[in-house]
């Protein structure tokens, strides 16, 4: 089975840290690229061609919401928003990133024992397998 080409998008060295720690414990799962913002990525994202994006929301030069609007426009691939900023109590940016195209949002762990590890990537995993498996649309930039 060929492993899911994922792109890790976030300016946090903890967060891509524990994230790509997750995802290379997961034979099923390749992070193919990863970048610190939004405009870094979509440069990134010819070369590695991944086939699902992790990305956070907030994030210097262009946020994770622009990111999104753009990769949608130009070469819609699934989209995972992991971020502080998609809790329960977040609504209006739920809402936003999934009007932009992103299929599936996450919050980030609150801590990294080992037992939340385990959760974390449990978790990531299925959702990164479902999102693999969808086609998206293309969505005209606004």
């Amino acid at each position: 089975m060929t492993p899911i080409k994922v792109l890790l998008v976030d300016d946090s060295p903890v967060a891509m840290s524990i994230f790509r720690k997750v995802l290379d414990s997961a034979p099923e799962v390749q992070v193919v690229g990863t970048a610190q913002d939004g405009a870094e990525a979509l440069n990134l994202i010819p070369r590695v061609q991944p086939q699902v994006i992790c990305t956070d929301l907030k994030m210097p030069k262009m946020d994770g919401l622009e990111f999104i609007k753009h990769v949608m426009a130009k070469s819609p691939l699934p989209i995972l928003v992991l971020s502080d900023a998609v809790q329960k109590q977040d609504i209006d940016n739920v809402f936003q990133v999934l009007q932009a195209g992103a299929v599936d949002v996450m919050p980030k762990p609150t801590s990294v024992s080992t037992a939340d590890q385990e959760e974390l990537k449990r978790q990531l995993i299925t959702k990164i397998r479902v999102l693999a498996s969808k086609q998206v649309s293309a969505k005209p930039l606004t």
